[in-house]
């Protein structure tokens, strides 16, 4: 048995969704545990792209236990589009779980999000999904969870109660006329019938496959950096990306966890709002952004780019105990001539190493770099790790030695077959 938490490792966008692929062939159990349709997941699978936003991305192995876990937050709409693009590409969705304590987004979650995102004087960059004011139902304790939707007069006693607070809200605060209970109600009754087959108790179902000792892997969405409690707050999403988020999204205690990884690119990008010290606002950071097709996947919004900074990732190996690195996208870098690597901020005059806590002062902060010479030759069809360029095996070996933790993969590109694999995960 083997259980392996795979996270993001910078701001997010750090190619999980292909190296999650690419562990759920040799894992028999993909769980999800936090986050949203907020992220986005880009597989390349015979030359074919695909994308999801909230399936674990192990439904493109038929028949592959796929778990929405407890810590994720649901839009039925989503979900049933997904599960539609799945079936017309003639995949197998007959895999999927879900937990039936995972929280629901509903039609005002969205509404507010947009409405708080755009007339608010204070903007975090958030995607409009209804992410965060369904996160903050839940810790208020007035969320409304997939198990309510199997119950008709549990759900419309619940609805009834947010809908009034709601609705006074919108059309008080935000001139919004608010939603019409009944209809949202017999919408969403559906959607919760739709649901039935797929839920279960997902923490009873992982820990009985953890028992027959059967390989599980853990996907977090978004980043280390993006995390509520230990990210650029408040420039964060509204859950927990970290590998503790891995339990307590999925009712599986932290001792049953074996391994972390952490995905990290070779470079460095952000999305939305927020302190981002290696940010390049020039060619450099064009040239980034364009050979590595730096756009979202949910939103298509251009990403910020920026040298590697492994300040961050020093902070991701200590805040999620990571076991090993994974590295991707090091071929958008194979046309650069010399290379830079944060190593350090310089804070008014003092140099940090470790990632300072407080946000102001991480605006404040400019870059130390290391310069390292390029490779300047195409890495993309390499298949084994001798056959890199010297100096791209170098770049490597020093983010080794300066976050001092093992790089176990190297992505080269998109494609399932763009990946050296240097440390093998589930004893494969």
């Amino acid at each position: 048995m083997s259980a392996v938490v795979l996270l993001g490792a910078q701001w997010g966008d750090e190619g999980k969704g292909k190296i999650t692929d690419f562990l759920a062939e040799r894992a028999e159990v993909v769980c999800r545990y936090q986050g949203g349709n907020n992220a986005g997941h880009t597989v390349v699978i015979k030359n074919k792209t695909y994308k999801l936003h909230l399936i674990p991305s192990g439904i493109f192995y038929p028949g592959k236990l796929c778990i929405i876990g407890n810590g994720v937050v649901i839009d039925p709409e989503v979900l049933f589009k997904e599960l539609d693009y799945i079936k017309e590409n003639n995949l197998d969705a007959s895999g999927l779980r879900i937990s039936g304590s995972a929280h629901v987004i509903m039609p005002y979650h969205k509404c507010l999000d947009e409405i708080q995102e755009e007339l608010g004087s204070f903007k975090i960059g958030t995607t409009k999904r209804g992410i965060g004011p369904c996160y903050m139902d839940k810790i208020f304790r007035w969320g409304i969870r997939v198990s309510d939707l199997l119950d008709p007069a549990i759900f419309k006693e619940v609805l009834d109660r947010n809908l009034k607070e709601k609705n006074l809200l919108l059309q008080r605060v935000y001139n919004h006329p608010g939603f019409d209970c009944q209809e949202m109600y017999e919408s969403y009754l559906e959607y919760g019938k739709k649901m039935k087959p797929h839920v279960v108790d997902a923490s009873l179902l992982i820990n009985k496959a953890l028992d027959e000792n059967k390989d599980v892997l853990f996907e977090g969405a978004q980043g280390t950096l993006l995390d509520v409690d230990h990210g650029t707050y408040p420039f964060v999403t509204s859950s927990n990306p970290t590998a503790g988020g891995a339990c307590t999204g999925t009712g599986v205690g932290p001792t049953r966890i074996k391994e972390v990884i952490g995905v990290a690119k070779a470079y460095t990008t952000r999305v939305g709002e927020g302190p981002f010290p290696t940010e390049l606002k020039n060619a450099d950071g064009e040239n980034i952004r364009n050979a590595g097709q730096e756009y979202g996947t949910t939103t298509g919004r251009p990403r910020r780019c920026g040298w590697l900074d492994v300040v961050i990732l020093r902070y991701a190996a200590r805040i999620n105990g990571l076991s090993q690195l994974v590295i991707t996208k090091l071929d958008v870098l194979d046309k650069l001539e010399t290379l830079k690597i944060c190593t350090g901020y310089r804070y008014k005059g003092e140099l940090l190493k470790e990632f300072p806590p407080n946000i102001k002062h991480l605006a404040d902060c400019e870059p130390v770099y290391e310069i390292m010479p390029g490779w300047m030759s195409d890495t993309s069809e390499i298949k084994e790790y001798k056959n890199l360029p010297p100096n791209a095996k170098r770049y490597l070996e020093r983010i080794e030695e300066l976050v001092k933790v093992k790089i176990g993969i190297v992505s080269l590109g998109p494609g399932r077959e763009q990946t050296i694999i240097l440390s093998k995960v589930f004893g494969n």
